[in-house]
């Protein structure tokens, strides 16, 4: 028996305190004689006599090659005679070509004629096998200690690659990974009857993987633990086998004993008593090597900072468990499985979950897991909502699993958590609770019982009592979003239509909701075979099996509801719910059935049931169903499609004369109208429009009357707005229905002309109903002013539809600054007033969420006007400069509206960026006035936004090179375009937006922050140049963000009075990198073509306000009145430069380019010679520079480490010895090749691993 209390292997450097694991060293005595064991003797198979020294067989090395004479005595592998590579054993294991047993048989051999060059071999093989170019040699073997050994390994190791065997990709590495772990448990059972209890060969080996497991290096620690795993696993094997001999002997001996006196054989007594006690020596010893490993590497690795270490721990302290019960299953090791169930890495969770399953699968063991099951059951009900969906799906069929085994181990409230997860998107989650579920509830079913009790109750189907119970499991639920593939309608139809028998509990009012929407999404399923909402991972093909199961589940389901519909629609014809969701049932019908099974008669009493429905209701929802229902019946493709028709005109007949006579009542008594009158135009027109929306009504002519109630709203101003709503959407859909029946055929110009007069009379309508006082109206005008303006944009005569010219439409200013004003004015609402507004309301989350719906769509509908060039894009700064304030609502909108038009035109949307940022800026300077506070929030708010705008352009500087270079241009001129009225020997006004522009600096290409500059300068004095106090600061971070990483610099000092420009060099004058090259090329050949083709060009002027925005640039008024543009910013023309020209921005820059070449040729001269003076000072500074750096990430490194010791301290206390062969430390050390060692890995346990 294993315990906590077990001795370890002693070794004279851990009785002397010496911190490192057992030594290798190997005294002169036995290097003489390998034969000779002092000590304890080699011992054979138990109860036999030792075998006889046999002939060595050759090593297996020497079979793979043929040529090999053995391995010299230095242990340096020797090489063959053909190739002249080196032939080792992690070679032949490596390559996997020899049977293992034959591989270790022959190793064996070689350890019984010299047992140090045999060793030597193993401990080579464990080092190669973790990647170590090194190798061990006798000498090293003799002389040093286990750390200096493993220390001078590590020397070997090559920095470059952080790859080793176990972490390389490719089958070939993992058979080799197979193929390892075979190696030791094959060696293990091999030399368990022999030299297993040398107290030399394990010593060794043990004392060797300790001190590598605790090594700083990856490969070490991960290769060596695994090695030691499977080592301790092959260990747990042969202490079972001897346990069972034990026990075999006891019950041999007991049972000579026990034999009378004359019977009893007294040499057979001896022997077993001899046998018994050497197993038990052997025993003892097999324990003391578990337990050195257990504690040495296990306690250790199991923490360890790389998840895949923790993971073999994990997995193979479950192998012991299971497979040597006796021993390790008990709480002193289950300890450790539960604790890292709460390791962050789900690989590592997964591994305690799949352990434990493999305990909790035998019911034997359970009195055994009884007090880990109640100590960490919620920990593993927890982890059924995990992350890691792998994870999740293992932790519910664990608790299946102790369900099984005992039923009282779980709460309700337990079982409730797993319930629910039966509707997860994620299918395996889902199918695993759903086994979850039929095992607590249906485990007791009894089939033959329940169809006893259905024949007497006259019931077809036994499902009855199961189906109450999914209604009530759904209804406590309250998470349905689709229903389990259950396919007995018959039995729904049942408890729906027939009264309950004597002793049956009746359906509430809400179970009967349920039982119909439950149905409803079972015949959907059978219908389309498609899995539920968010399960399918794509579009797949049905095989011909599903796809027959799928023909058939649609026939039968058509046969029954053909009959069984109507009867339905009823019964719940007055409940809008129930009627809604049955009306969802003959899109699914295979509707040949009417025809070719004689079942007009059904089909015209559903008809009938729909008219009634129809008439009876007017749900948005209920009429939407009744005229889907209409249309799918309609289809030209069915003979029953004539019926159908006619019962349908017959009711829009009838419908259409009500309306009409209606609205005359309506307009005619006008101001006098009462509620009734009110209420059948809007019934009427409710249900018209709902069937607008799916039939063609043109013939009909819906939009006279609805363009007369709208027009006499409008002059009137009393006009209900549920009735202006809904004539808006019926005008709509007539206008849409006009539109395909032109597209469709070819139209005369008086086609042409009639739709064009009436869409510009409902847009005039809708552009009035802006101004209306009713949201409702004000929202349904804006919604329908964008769809329209959409579908008769420039992209109507797209696709060879030339002929459609008249038809389209494009938004005059005043329209475009309406529909702007109705998006700040309704979308970017302040949210105290949102909650004012609703306060009081019960449902006041759900509205909420409602009206936050409400302005995406609109915001939505706006941004496509944006997006395809129908609004002009400066329209879209009113917009971009919310995207920080309303990120949360808005911020996925704005970033894809930005995203687009960038794409259709970068330059463009540059200058609308920046554009958003100055009138932010001026929004500040009429809050703040012309001293601003550059430290307030507000200011850093603008700044960030800067910032976030920034990384929108990606990291391809080439293809936004001109829109960069714009948006710098604009910004420079906003910032200088107003001097200050008290002199020049102030700031301009805008000086301070320099420092909002700085965040763009990055963006730019090196040459192009030269141009930058270039014209920055054409703007400033020679006193801006030397002024540094606080207020000029904007204007000196700007310049220096210009210079930063150019070859030479002129950088402004803060402190200094003049420009510095002897110590502002950073960079090193040598050769251009290789890898660099390229891309210098291709920037060159960019900036040349920009300057061969646009010589003549002229710069373009200052930006001027657009129109049409409705706070572009909002002036100072105190500023407004005192201030006058500079010259450059008067040009004639200069205010149409918002107009986007790309020659002029390339003119632009081309120019700058130019003029800054002119000067370099006249200072490069100097620059040679001041290069050559300071270039000493340069590198020294540069050396100066680097220390510091480095300390800081050193301390950075040593604070997180130091937060990880914190943590695991916090979170983890275990209550173990402390290992001999791992001596204090103050503080951790680094890995030396592994990062990850380094910051923190997503785990559990980020805690000193060495």
């Amino acid at each position: 028996m294993i315990t906590s209390e077990l001795p370890v292997l002693q070794d004279s450097s851990i009785e002397s305190g010496a911190a490192d694991t057992v030594s290798l060293s190997v005294s002169v005595s036995e290097l003489e004689d390998p034969t000779d064991t002092k000590g304890k003797k080699k011992r054979g198979r138990p109860g036999r006599p030792p075998a006889a020294n046999k002939k060595p067989r050759k090593s297996p090395a020497e079979k793979a090659t043929g040529g090999a004479k053995g391995r010299k005595a230095n242990g340096v592998p020797q090489t063959n005679g053909e190739g002249g590579e080196p032939v080792t054993l992690f070679e032949v294991v490596r390559m996997g070509k020899s049977a293992m047993q034959s591989v270790v048989d022959d190793w064996i051999e070689s350890y019984k004629q010299d047992r140090d060059i045999a060793l030597l071999d193993l401990i080579n093989f464990f080092i190669q096998c973790s990647g170590c170019k090194g190798t061990v040699r006798i000498e090293m073997f003799r002389n040093m200690q286990n750390a200096e050994i493993i220390r001078k390994m590590t020397e070997e190791f090559d920095e470059d690659s952080g790859d080793y065997p176990l972490t390389m990709p490719g089958p070939l590495w993992k058979k080799f990974r197979y193929n390892f772990c075979e190696f030791i448990c094959v060696l293990i059972r091999q030399c368990q009857y022999s030299i297993i209890y040398d107290e030399y060969l394990m010593d060794t080996v043990i004392s060797l993987l300790t001190g590598l497991s605790d090594s700083q290096v990856r490969a070490f620690r991960h290769t060596s633990t695994l090695a030691a795993m499977k080592l301790m696993t092959a260990l747990v094997n042969v202490a079972l086998n001897l346990s069972i001999h034990q026990d075999n002997t006891q019950r041999q001996y007991e049972a000579e004993r026990n034999k009378m006196a004359g019977k009893r054989a007294n040499e057979k007594l001896e022997l077993l008593l001899q046998k018994r006690k050497e197993l038990q020596e052997n025993q003892d010893e097999i324990e003391n090597m578990m337990n050195s490993i257990f504690k040495g590497i296990f306690v250790h690795r199991y923490r360890d900072a790389i998840a895949e270490i923790r993971a073999i721990c994990i997995e193979e302290i479950g192998v012991w468990m299971k497979m040597y019960s006796d021993a390790f299953l008990n709480d002193s090791y289950l300890k450790y499985v539960g604790w890292t169930l709460h390791d962050r890495q789900g690989e590592v969770r997964l591994k305690c979950l799949k352990a434990l399953q493999n305990l909790y699968t035998n019911r034997e063991l359970f009195p055994k897991l009884e007090l880990f099951t109640n100590r960490f059951k919620d920990r593993i009900v927890s982890m059924t909502l995990d992350k890691e969906y792998d994870v999740a799906v293992e932790a519910i069929r664990l608790i299946t699993l102790i369900l099984q085994g005992s039923e009282d181990a779980l709460s309700n409230e337990d079982c409730e958590n797993v319930y629910h997860l039966v509707y997860s998107a994620h299918r395996p989650v889902a199918v695993a609770a759903g086994e979850f579920l039929h095992r607590k509830l249906f485990s007791r079913h009894d089939p033959q019982a329940e169809e006893e009790l259905a024949k007497r109750r006259g019931r077809s189907s036994p499902n009855g009592n199961l189906l109450r119970m999914l209604v009530l499991f759904f209804l406590e639920s309250e998470l349905h979003e689709h229903a389990e593939l259950l396919k007995d309608w018959e039995c729904m139809t049942e408890l729906l239509l027939e009264e309950p028998v004597q002793g049956e509990e009746v359906l509430s009012d809400r179970q009967e909701s349920s039982l119909i929407e439950l149905m409803v999404c079972t015949i959907r399923q059978a219908a389309e075979a498609h899995p539920p909402v968010g399960r399918g991972t794509g579009k797949r093909v049905l095989t011909a099996k599903e796809r027959k199961t799928q023909i058939d589940d649609k026939n039968k389901l058509t046969e029954h509801f053909i009959m069984a519909l109507p009867m339905l629609l009823s019964k719940y014809q007055a409940d809008s719910e129930k009627v809604a969701n049955l009306l969802q049932i003959p899109m699914f019908f295979d509707l040949d059935v009417y025809s070719a099974g004689r079942m007009e008669k059904h089909l015209d009493a559903l008809l009938k049931q729909i008219r009634l429905v129809v008439e009876k209701h007017i749900e948005t929802d209920v009429l939407e169903a009744c005229s889907k229902t209409y249309s799918i019946l309609c289809s030209e493709e069915y003979t029953i499609m004539n019926r159908v028709d006619i019962a349908r005109s017959q009711l829009i007949d009838e419908m259409t004369d009500r309306f009409t006579h209606s609205v005359e009542d309506l307009l005619q008594e006008a101001e006098e109208a009462d509620d009734d009158d009110i209420y059948n135009v809007l019934s009427t027109l409710k249900r018209l429009t709902a069937f607008h929306n799916a039939h063609d009504l043109t013939r009909w002519d819906l939009f006279g009357s609805c363009y007369r109630l709208l027009k006499a709203g409008i002059e009137q101003g009393a006009m209900p707005e549920q009735i202006a709503v809904q004539a808006l959407q019926c005008s709509h859909y007539s206008i849409l229905w006009q539109l395909v029946k032109i597209t469709e055929g070819t139209p005369s110009k008086e086609d042409l002309v009639a739709l064009r007069r009436v869409v510009k009379s409902f847009l005039a309508v809708c552009q009035q109903c802006l101004s209306n006082v009713n949201t409702p109206v004000k929202e349904q005008a804006f919604m329908l002013l964008c769809d329209l303006l959409m579908v008769f944009s420039h992209q109507l005569v797209s696709g060879g539809r030339e002929g459609l010219e008249a038809l389209v439409f494009n938004p005059d200013s005043t329209l475009q600054n309406e529909l702007l004003t109705f998006i700040l004015d309704h979308v970017f609402i302040d949210q105290d007033d949102e909650n004012q507004s609703m306060e009081g309301d019960e449902e006041d989350e759900a509205n909420k969420i409602e009206a936050l719906h409400k302005r995406r769509n609109l915001l939505a509908a706006f941004s496509k006007l944006i997006i395809y060039d129908i609004v002009d894009m400066p329209a879209a700064a009113d917009i971009f400069k919310h995207y920080m304030k309303y990120y949360n609502d808005y911020g996925d909108i704005i970033k894809e509206t930005l995203s687009k038009t960038r794409q259709s035109d970068k330059i463009l949307c540059a200058k609308t960026l920046i554009l958003s940022l100055q009138q932010l800026f001026n929004e500040l300077l009429q809050d703040q006035g012309p001293t601003l506070d550059r430290t307030s929030s507000h200011v850093s708010g603008i700044k960030e936004l800067a910032r976030r705008f920034a990384l929108t352009f990606g990291l391809d500087q080439i293809k936004t090179r001109e829109a960069v270079a714009t948006l710098h241009k604009d910004g420079i001129e906003f910032a200088f375009k107003y001097q200050n009225p008290h002199g020049a020997e102030f700031p301009p006004p805008n000086l301070a937006f320099l420092e909002v522009l700085s965040e763009f600096s990055s963006k730019l290409l090196r040459q192009d922050k030269k141009t930058v500059h270039s014209y920055l300068e054409k703007f400033m004095s020679e006193s801006m140049s030397e002024r540094r106090e606080d207020v000029w600061l904007p204007l000196i971070s700007y310049r220096n963000s210009l210079l930063t990483g150019g070859e030479d610099g002129d950088r402004m000092s803060v402190t200094s009075g003049a420009s510095s420009k002897t110590s502002s060099i950073r960079s090193k004058k040598g050769r251009t990198p290789i890898h660099k090259s390229k891309r210098i090329e291709e920037e060159s050949s960019v900036e040349a073509s920009w300057l061969r083709g646009n010589d003549s060009l002229q710069t373009p002027g200052a930006l001027t306000t657009p129109q049409l925005t409705s706070t572009v640039l909002r002036e100072n008024p105190r500023q407004a009145a005192d201030t006058h543009l500079p010259d450059h910013d008067s040009e004639p023309g200069s205010e149409n430069d918002y107009v986007h020209n790309p020659q002029m921005q390339m003119s632009w820059l081309g120019q700058q380019k130019m003029e800054d070449s002119r000067k370099d040729r006249t200072a490069m001269n100097y620059m040679k010679a001041r290069n050559q003076t300071v270039r000493q000072t340069v590198r020294g500074l540069m050396e100066d520079d680097a220390e510091p750096i480095f300390e800081d990430v050193m301390m950075s490194s040593r604070g997180q480490l130091e937060d990880m010791n914190e943590e695991f301290e916090d979170t983890m206390v275990i209550d173990l010895p402390p290992s001999r062969n791992r001596r204090e430390r103050a503080e951790l050390r680094p890995d030396f090749f592994d990062s990850a060692a380094m910051i923190e890995d997503e785990s559990g346990f980020t805690m000193p691993m060495f």
